[in-house]
């Protein structure tokens, strides 16, 4: 598998089902999961991510919600699945196990908490290690996924790939930085020379733009007598 969604494609099932994308962003993935039948909220508390959502042309109904990871603005047991993907890792570090916490009580019993989380390595992560160096934030979601289930009754299992990250000119992934976080600005400013650089040197072509190894691991969390939920 190369494209970053696959393993979502693969392992959830969404058509006809209840799903929150948590760490919506631009809104992008609700976008694709509408569109692969799912009834789908995304949640972020950033309100330019969730205007630059809302503007985007709708699926299929899908909705948007400010709210943050801790705290969830959906009530308990209301999702067949609920969508971390790459966001995990932007909830403040004491605040993880809250907001896996709250992914488990809005889970339904039969569903699953997908969660995918880039690791600090590669060279997607070498492009953006300039500008801030998530080694530490990454490492504690991935401690706080392996330690729930001893928190919660869930069952976890887990698989490691490389997808691989295609970005059609520099001035998109820094746009994408800037959406994710927007102090980041003025680090791109003074480092932008030497980000242009790193960007053709660890990139491979791809058409017009670049294409960037990004490993990552994926965590599925069911509860334990989940017997739905895969695909």
């Amino acid at each position: 598998m190369s494209d970053h969604t696959d393993l979502l494609d693969a392992l959830v099932a969404v058509g006809g089902r209840d799903v929150a994308d948590v760490g919506c962003g631009d809104g992008w993935l609700v976008r694709r999961l509408a569109a692969r039948g799912a009834r789908v909220v995304g949640i972020d508390p950033a309100p330019a991510a969730l205007a630059a959502a809302r503007a985007a042309p709708a699926v299929a109904g899908e909705r948007y919600a400010p709210g943050s990871a801790e705290a969830l603005p959906v009530p308990d047991a209301a999702c067949d699945a609920v969508i971390f993907f790459n966001s995990l890792h932007h909830v403040p570090v004491e605040r993880i196990d809250d907001a896996i916490g709250e992914a488990v009580r809005v889970c339904r019993a039969g569903g699953v908490v997908f969660v995918q989380e880039p690791l600090a390595e590669g060279p997607f992560f070498e492009l953006m290690r300039p500008v801030t160096d998530e080694t530490e934030v990454r490492a504690a979601a991935q401690d706080a996924l392996v330690r729930a289930p001893q928190r919660w009754a869930v069952t976890i299992t887990q698989r490691t790939f490389t997808p691989i990250v295609r970005v059609s000119s520099f001035e998109a992934w820094r746009g994408h930085q800037l959406l994710v976080d927007p102090d980041r600005a003025e680090s791109l400013r003074r480092r932008e020379r030497e980000l242009r650089e790193r960007f053709d040197a660890l990139g491979g072509p791809a058409g017009d733009g670049r294409a960037f190894g990004a490993p990552a691991r994926v965590t599925l969390l069911r509860p334990a007598d989940a017997s739905v939920g895969e695909a």
